[in-house]
């Protein structure tokens, strides 16, 4: 293949792409950036991404590519974990437009479907027809039909149903040039001249050279083309991982979803324990049997007692038939300890814990990262235990650590492992352990992949497998396929060596200068963005339950505006421009093509909680506009809202005056203009008179803390004094009203929220530093903090920005929000009993560093019922205020929070405890939200001569 990294040539290539297809040929730097990298430890640079319009597309811009001698790679969601949706030439990216679901027949239980579908798509389609696609990895929210059959995907319901290649009915393939071929049972396409053969002339090799065990993903399945076994293409197509062509449609398999689910959880002694038992429940049938030791989960989250547990999934046409079931398994289990539960809401979680164990996996306990690579070995199910044990041998020899869980059921285990892949000496222990592992998996009579694929992780290892002979039959197979050898080069055929392409290798060798702590990487931002692992939960069409992450993704559905996509981005800056080797972004901290990725991050942090990995993009884009503007000319919004408290603190004595001015037009309109605030904006009104003010008259100002105890510090944050000094006067009443007395900084204070926001990290510094000096003797007393971003603010960014002054870690200790002060320091107190239904958001910081577990408590005793919606509203501080900003702020408001408003029933109160939330209620859903305190203050008796409002 060319390599065409001439400019020339490449535009040359480019052009063909745009004048062929209907769809977006983009050769810039953005979309090669993004395309660099899958959910694997490699990284290969494409020349450009296609984003095919239809099957007529495809055809025409692998033609092209033919005519270029340009190797093209197909990808899905790009969560394949192996290094096989990455390549050196073009990149189909089929989730653009092709996501479509041609037919759904229920009567035949059937689907035709593109390759770009999510499964969770497909699934939902279904779902109404009490049907389902039956493989369902833990990507199922994010991941491609397409991409699973190009592994062969299988999930945790594969004992149930099977892998993917077992429920595919027929592919329509497009080749390397362009020409199409339809694959079903018991037809080889004619254009395969030469496969006949092929089978015929080695019907023994084909017969005895494959084991037999449940999940055999390794290799091509050319045993799929035997004539006893049907003479099935299709079938051998599937994982064949981009190799042979590129699937535009698919006819699926779907199969009945059991009406009612039961979950019985088993503890066991150790992983052993828990994998020796497996085996013995599968005469029982159940959906799944997953497998997990305690060194994989943090937090015991209602497990049963035990050092592993087995997760046994079981269904039936009532709760009370699943219940049965999964009792007969808890009694079959020989179980140290057991529970079934039935609960949806308590399944879910308790699945959490597994679904979310590919990004969890890739710290261990301590910190220390750990990667893919040997993510998937499959050994047969009454071998798993022995081979546990053999497994833990030699991670020890080798001196590396791993947490297994996985399939056991099926004999397949996932397992991220501490391998040291930025140093030559790392890497080469890296090759030795492979070579190893390699070996003890055939030992076992198992397959190097038993779900992902072999990639590049562990392709070149096969002959280990399957001997030289018959890899030698897969090269000649592709070659049927793939004559000129453009499809996905260096996978599966032909591979590249497992040691190669490794995407830390271009990363700088030094940690870089930044402004935040990274205390969590040891203060190495390289290594802070090497936590995104690529599995792409941020690339999902709904949150999780009350999740936040990614709103910038769900609005616009761009690569680029996913916290994955960012991350990919930044990987690449810090490769070409912060000292590294090769990135595709050579221009540093001043990359325009991080800063626009980033313009549209909302900062909500919800990465920070809802990523496995703990990805914090809200820190990684404050420390890129630090670095990005650094003696350059900001936006105007960095100067107005970036500065919001020092202008809201100039202009208090003049309130009024400057909300009559605010409402004529025409200066509302320049204003907003000079301040670059989206034009759709209602600028707030700012208060008549301030929180502090009012407190300071209401009981008089303390600086001291009483002996008697029964004082509480309330944070006087810049939006709750300047904009809603109501929240402030409720929280003080809800407080007096629990027998605290309130005090306030003797000197104004502030979090530096708006000033990280923006990346003035310098003047956010400046500004902590002075808010610490001004607390004094109140150091280390609870702090009520009422504005949740505040609150995550003093959390988080106080100490990361000032981790050598032991100030900013005491007062980040004493953050309280309202519920949890009362909670843990007034808990006789009883709020009054409201008994309203209750709607709106919670505050994504909130959900992020906070938690709202006091909060949902507090709701229950005060009798306020319904569930607040998750994801963000949109405005998240100066976010939704800036010019350029109005579409997606609106869309992510119109995801949950709006239509929750509206759905609401007469005499709901909306409840939102931050000023963006309730600001975005009422200028986009025109309704009035409050906070907390404020219901509750509502709620309390009149106190003669006292007044709250």
């Amino acid at each position: 293949m060319a390599a065409h990294r001439n400019p020339t040539e490449r535009a040359e290539l480019a052009q063909a792409l745009r004048t062929a297809v209907r769809g977006e040929a983009d050769f810039g730097t953005t979309a090669r950036a993004l395309a660099t990298m899958d959910a694997s430890n490699y990284r290969r640079v494409p020349l450009g991404v296609v984003f095919p319009r239809d099957a007529d597309d495809v055809a025409a811009a692998l033609a092209v590519c033919r005519a270029h001698e340009v190797p093209v790679v197909p990808r899905g969601g790009g969560t394949s974990i192996a290094g096989q949706a990455t390549g050196t030439g073009v990149v189909l990216d089929l989730t653009r437009h092709l996501r479509g679901i041609t037919e759904l027949d229920p009567g035949s239980r059937t689907a035709v479907v593109q390759p770009g579908v999510v499964l969770d798509e497909l699934r939902a389609a279904a779902a109404p027809h009490g049907l389902t696609f039956g493989p369902d990895p833990s990507t199922h929210s994010r991941c491609t039909l397409g991409g699973m059959i190009g592994n062969n995907s299988c999930g945790a319901h594969s004992v149930a149903w099977g892998t993917t290649a077992d429920n595919v009915r027929a592919l329509t393939v497009t080749r390397y040039g362009g020409d199409t071929l339809r694959l079903s049972r018991g037809t080889v396409p004619g254009a395969l001249t030469g496969l006949p053969e092929l089978i015929r002339t080695h019907l023994a090799l084909l017969r005895t050279g494959f084991p037999e065990l449940p999940r055999r993903i390794s290799g091509y399945a050319l045993d799929a083309l035997l004539p006893e076994r049907g003479t099935d293409p299709a079938r051998a197509f599937c994982g064949s991982e981009g190799t042979l062509g590129v699937v535009t449609e698919a006819t699926v398999r779907l199969v009945e979803a059991p009406a009612a689910r039961a979950l019985a959880v088993l503890g066991y002694a150790d992983e052993a324990a828990a994998a020796e038992a497996a085996p013995g429940l599968l005469p029982h049938h159940p959906l799944t049997v997953e497998g997990m030791a305690a060194d994989l989960v943090r937090e015991p989250a209602g497990l049963p007692r035990g050092g592993a547990w087995l997760f046994v999934e079981t269904g039936g046409a009532t709760p009370a038939e699943a219940r049965a079931h999964a009792e007969r398994v808890l009694r079959a289990a020989g179980a140290l300890h057991g529970t079934v539960v039935t609960d949806p809401a308590g399944q879910r979680t308790l699945w959490r814990i597994r679904e979310d164990a590919a990004g969890t996996a890739t710290r261990m306990p301590d910190g220390t990262e750990a990667w893919p690579g040997w993510e998937d070995c499959a050994v047969p199910p009454a071998r798993l235990g022995p081979y546990l044990r053999d497994f833990r041998a030699l991670l020890a020899g080798h001196g590396l650590r791993g947490t297994p869980y996985g399939h056991f059921g099926e004999g397949c285990i996932h397992v991220r492992i501490d391998f040291d892949l930025l140093s030559p000496e790392g890497v080469a222990r890296f090759r030795r352990f492979s070579e190893d592992l390699a070996d003890l998996v055939v030992a076992h009579g198992g397959s190097l992949s038993g779900e992902h694929g072999d990639g590049q992780a562990r392709a070149e290892l096969l002959p280990r497998m399957y001997g030289d002979e018959l890899v030698a039959l897969f090269s000649r197979y592709k070659d049927i396929w793939d004559p000129d050898g453009g499809m996905n080069p260096g996978i599966l055929a032909r591979p590249a060596r497992l040691d190669e392409n490794l995407r830390f290798e271009v990363l700088p060798k030094r940690p870089v200068d930044v402004a935040f702590g990274y205390p969590h990487d040891g203060g190495d931002f390289s290594a802070a963005v090497r936590r995104c692992v690529g599995v792409a939960k941020c690339r999902t069409a709904r949150p999780a339950g009350t999740g936040v992450m990614c709103p910038s993704f769900r609005a616009t559905g761009e690569e680029a505006h996913s916290t994955r996509g960012r991350a990919r981005l930044l990987h690449e800056m810090l490769a070409g421009g912060a000292g590294g080797a090769g990135g595709v972004i050579t221009d540093g901290w001043r990359s325009t093509e991080v800063r626009d990725a980033l313009d549209l991050c909302l900062s909500c942090k919800g990465c920070r909680s809802d990523c496995p990995v703990g990805v914090d993009m809200a820190t990684y884009k404050a420390e890129f506009l630090h670095h990005h503007y650094r003696r350059r000319l900001r936006p105007a919004a960095h100067y107005s809202m970036g500065r919001l408290p020092l202008w809201l603190r100039l202009a208090a004595p003049f309130a009024p005056a400057l909300n009559a001015l605010a409402r004529m037009r025409p200066l509302a309109a320049l204003a907003k203009r000079l301040a670059g605030i989206a034009p759709q904006r209602t600028i707030p009104v700012l208060a008549r008179q301030t929180f502090t003010r009012w407190l300071g008259r209401h009981r008089g100002k303390g600086t001291a803390i009483p002996a008697d105890g029964h004082v509480v510090t309330v944070w006087p944050d810049t939006f709750t004094n300047h904009l809603s000094p109501e929240v402030g006067r409720a929280a003080v009443r809800v407080l007096e009203s629990a027998g605290r007395r309130t005090l306030l900084p003797g000197r104004p204070v502030c979090c530096g929220l708006t000033y990280v926001s923006t990346g003035q990290l310098d003047r956010a510094r400046k500004v902590m530093r002075r808010t610490l000096d001004r607390m004094g003797g109140m150091l280390g007393a609870p702090v009520v903090v009422l504005e949740p971003s505040c609150a995550a603010t003093l959390r988080t960014d106080l100490p990361e920005l000032l981790p050598d002054d032991p100030r900013a870690a005491e007062l980040a200790a004493s953050v309280r929000t309202l519920a949890q002060y009362l909670e843990e320091y007034a808990p006789d107190w009883r709020p009054p009993r409201l008994n309203r239904p209750v709607t709106g958001q919670t505050h994504c910081h909130q959900h992020a560093v906070l938690g709202d577990a006091a909060e949902r408590r507090l709701r229950e005793r005060a009798g306020l019922t319904g569930e607040l919606s998750g994801g963000c509203c949109g405005l998240a501080g100066n976010f939704g205020f800036e010019r350029g900003h109005w579409d997606v702020s609106a869309a992510c408001a119109e995801e949950s929070l709006l239509p929750s408003v509206r759905a609401s029933e007469p005499g709901t109160a909306f409840l939102a405890d931050g000023f963006s939330c309730r600001t975005q209620l009422e200028q986009l859903g025109g309704v009035r939200a409050r906070h907390m305190a404020e219901l509750l203050a509502e709620g309390l008796p009149p106190e003669p001569g006292t007044s709250c409002g």
